[in-house]
């Protein structure tokens, strides 16, 4: 979906396209955008299930996490067809397919926007979830279901996290270990001054976005709305 517009174009086509949404979806999308943050980002690497990719994005959705990077390496295309299916729209995912070097590819492009990387591993007792430092932004990096992160995610990670345990068990789900993850970073963020908040510009890309993802013939309509601005 191309939505290269100028702001002016997206302001225009906003207000356009609105006029198709009920009042009650236009005040749940601004609603929502007030909630939502790209202060943390969740990213999970080669999961084999695709009901668990779906948990996961899901998850992100139900606690305001705007972005989800799927990194499929050995599980190439198992959960991509998963995503598409529902509730998905509404969280920005970006699958990262390259093989070998999908992993290394995603932990990148999540540094350079100023994420330190957080791998999540039973295995780091020390690195309790209870003293997590919510502060600054934060990429959660969960591996798939057996082997959990990868050496990679663990080698090039700023930091390991643990969930406390107190059973046999020794690991969670990895969709039940985002979601106890999530609820307790994001309530510490809503709790605190950290300015996690969207930008206005961003909240009206994403209302934009959601609205040609709602409306019939989107395409069309666009189309019609940017020739008659032209004349």
């Amino acid at each position: 979906m191309d939505l290269s517009y100028s702001a002016e174009e997206r302001t225009y086509l906003i207000e356009q396209l609105s006029e198709f949404l009920t009042p009650h979806k236009q005040e749940l999308f601004e609603r929502i955008l007030n909630l939502r943050t790209r202060h943390f980002v969740v990213a999970a690497e080669d999961i084999a299930q695709e009901r668990n990719a779906g948990a996961m994005i899901r998850t992100c959705d139900c606690f305001g996490i705007q972005n989800f990077h799927l990194i499929e390496n050995s599980h190439s295309k198992k959960a991509t067809h998963h995503i598409a299916k529902g509730a998905e729209k509404w969280v920005t995912t970006k699958v990262h397919q390259r093989n070998e070097e999908s992993t290394i590819a995603c932990i990148n492009e999540l540094k350079a926007q100023g994420y330190r990387i957080v791998a999540t591993t039973p295995h780091a007792p020390e690195n309790s979830l209870d003293e997590f430092d919510i502060s600054t932004p934060a990429a959660f990096f969960f591996g798939s279901e057996d082997p959990g992160i990868s050496e990679v995610v663990e080698q090039h990670a700023d930091e390991l996290l643990t969930i406390p345990i107190y059973g046999f068990t020794e690991s969670y789900n990895v969709s039940v270990a985002t979601a106890l993850i999530l609820q307790h970073v994001t309530l510490k963020l809503h709790q605190s001054d950290v300015n996690w908040q969207l930008s206005d510009r961003e909240k009206e890309e994403l209302f934009l976005e959601w609205t040609i993802k709602t409306i019939r013939k989107p395409d069309l309509l666009i189309q019609k709305f940017l020739s008659e601005r032209e004349v």
